[in-house]
């Protein structure tokens, strides 16, 4: 199996010289080199291949070359010469395959014998070189459009210099079926280009230029795609050719690194479809959330213990050697750390008082840990070997208990009180946390927790914030024990936005926790003192004809600020909301029946009423 990552330039950002130096520190040791950044650039070939020698990178292919064959003249002569010139660049950089993608020209025929007439020529002009053409077919080409047809071509050329490219966006945008690269010969499969997406339908081209992403960040099945490569017996590269606007303007060591992880994951993800060997631990089986940390400011401590306890909390422990309390309600546990050295003070510092870490059980620790660390996930120290943490996207961190070893912790590490005498709000556990993370740090999240962890992504949804636009993506294991959304804008007066200004970076915005009876739970919720979202009376009377609701349950949403949704089949959903801790992080609480969502459909409604709350612009 091929253990060559590479990533074209084309998917970073910055100078050709940026793109090189991030290719290189993220791991890669080969590029692909897209002709416009090596154009552009004031490097000339010979001070590129010099600079890839400092790094240690090989350009394992230089590309594209576009609109050659069935071209009439003068054009045919232009493009034969523009191919001359590419191989003499080629041969300084010491590339030997070159991307000729399929003709997308209008001048172009789409005769048959002359496409394969001019690839024989281009094929004798590389073998001058000894340069191996792979030619792909662009998913929009004007008359090859499909790898099958590239295929059929390629065998009636029959040139040893000319060999088909696979690119996963263009064969699985269409529909094609990966199994028709079994019947691929492995010897004139030149390279092979991967890129997810999401599920759209648009143009083609359109698309590939604006929402491709790394595997795991879309909705394509590239595993399989892989698989069906591999198991032909290709050796070559697996690289990386991704457009997207969020990479264009983010971080290229970032979007570098996330390649390299993706890549990784990938090859474990294809060879487990095929039983070959595991290089690699499988994707950690997540069994639920045991607790949330917060780094806590002194000056907050009453105010956020006010907080909780009106949200059916009570402190139960104090740690046995730290400034940490903890906090319970059913299963959910609430991690109070005022330590003035440590991780939750450097957290604290930078971000004020947040969430700073959530502890995961998982149903084998060292098995995740020992994926995270192929897939160089960093590690932060931990003084608990049973409980060793992961550094998040963002800065915070991911604890990972094992299954056997987490009952023991709260035993171990705190002096547990006896049990309050005031009746408690009947919280089952935390049901989801949600993120609010930077624009460009959107489909980093995701990859992070698609790559580590057995989850899978819901459907997108485009919320309506009163101020923008929020995009949100919700991800979860598979009997819902752990949910987590995502949600970003580039809105500068939403929500989300105004989240990121006031925290100071990407973080947990908002906590849910699962209620068996939402109305029962309100009421006590209420003789608690919480402190609820006021919903605007508007909202019960639309429900109720919506729903179908009786009077009694029309007065209930009314009376307390509940929201209600429902799915397709029947499935209901009711939600409750906090006002927020310092314009920072709220709580949600919920009752699910037979219902897998998140109540998207009330998120205009919840984000409108926290607007209401929003201060006063100032006056110049």
């Amino acid at each position: 199996m091929t253990s060559i990552n590479a990533i074209a330039t084309v998917s970073l950002s910055g100078t050709l010289e940026d793109k090189l130096r991030a290719a290189a520190a993220a791991g890669f040791r080969a590029v692909e080199i897209f002709d416009t950044d090596f154009v552009a650039s004031a490097l000339s070939a010979v001070q590129v291949r010099a600079l890839m020698d400092e790094l240690g990178l090989d350009c394992v292919l230089y590309q594209p070359l576009r609109d050659v064959e069935g071209m009439p003249e003068p054009h045919r002569s232009r493009a034969l010469a523009r191919a001359r010139q590419k191989f003499e660049v080629m041969r300084t950089l010491r590339c030997d395959r070159l991307l000729l993608c399929s003709n997308t020209s209008p001048l172009a025929s789409g005769d048959r014998d002359t496409i394969v007439a001019d690839l024989r020529a281009i094929g004798d002009l590389a073998a001058e070189y000894g340069v191996t053409v792979g030619y792909e077919a662009l998913a929009w080409g004007r008359h090859v459009a499909d790898h099958r047809v590239v295929w059929d071509i390629v065998q009636a050329v029959d040139h040893p210099n000319i060999g088909i490219l696979l690119d996963s966006f263009h064969s699985l945008a269409r529909g094609i079926p990966s199994a028709s690269i079994r019947e691929i010969d492995p010897a004139k499969l030149v390279f092979v280009q991967l890129a997810d997406a999401p599920r759209m339908e648009m143009d083609y081209l359109y698309w590939s230029r604006h929402f491709r992403s790394l595997p795991g960040q879309g909705g394509f099945d590239l595993a399989t795609y892989v698989a069906e490569i591999l198991r032909i017996g290709y050796d070559g590269p697996l690289s990386l050719e991704i457009f997207n606007d969020r990479f264009r303007s983010s971080s290229a060591e970032m979007v570098a690194r996330d390649g390299l992880r993706s890549l990784d994951a990938l090859r474990d993800a294809a060879a487990r479809k095929l039983g070959l060997p595991a290089t690699m631990p499988a994707r950690a089986i997540i069994e639920g959330i045991e607790f949330v940390e917060f780094a806590v400011a002194e000056a907050d401590r009453e105010r956020l213990a006010a907080m909780l306890h009106g949200a059916g909390f009570d402190q139960i422990g104090r740690h046995r050697s730290k400034a940490v309390e903890l906090w319970r309600a059913g299963a959910a546990n609430f991690v109070l750390n005022y330590e003035a050295v440590g991780f939750a003070a450097a957290y604290r510092t930078a971000h004020g008082t947040s969430i700073c870490a959530i502890g995961l059980v998982v149903a084998d620790g060292p098995a995740a840990i020992a994926r995270a660390r192929a897939l160089g996930v960093p590690e932060h120290p931990s003084d608990l070997p049973a409980m060793p943490a992961l550094r998040g996207v963002a800065g915070s961190l991911v604890y990972v208990l094992d299954a056997e070893a987490a009952p023991a912790i709260w035993a171990d590490e705190f002096v547990i009180d006896d049990a309050p005498a005031e009746p408690r709000v009947a919280i089952e556990a935390i049901d989801h946390l949600a993120a609010t993370v930077h624009h460009d740090e959107f489909l980093s999240w995701q990859l992070y927790w698609r790559a580590l962890f057995d989850v899978a992504v819901q459907a997108p949804q485009d919320v309506i914030d009163p101020n923008g636009l929020v995009q949100s993506q919700a991800i979860q294991n598979r009997d819902g024990s752990f949910r987590i959304t995502l949600n970003s804008t580039d809105a500068r007066s939403a929500l989300s936005a105004r989240f990121l200004s006031q925290s100071f970076g990407a973080g947990f915005q908002h906590l849910a926790l699962r209620v068996p009876d939402l109305e029962a739970a309100a009421e006590a919720l209420e003789a608690r003192g919480l402190e609820k979202l006021p919903i605007a009376p508007n909202y019960a009377e639309d429900a109720a004809a919506r729903f179908g609701l009786s009077d009694a349950e029309a007065a209930t949403l009314a009376r307390h600020d509940l929201l209600i949704d429902e799915d397709g089949v029947g499935g209901r959903y009711r939600q409750l909301y906090s006002r927020a801790f310092a314009r920072t992080f709220f709580f949600e609480f919920v009752e699910r029946r037979g219902y897998d969502g998140y109540g998207a459909p009330n998120a205009p409604i919840r984000l409108t009423a926290q607007n209401r709350f929003r201060p006063a612009e100032p006056i110049d």
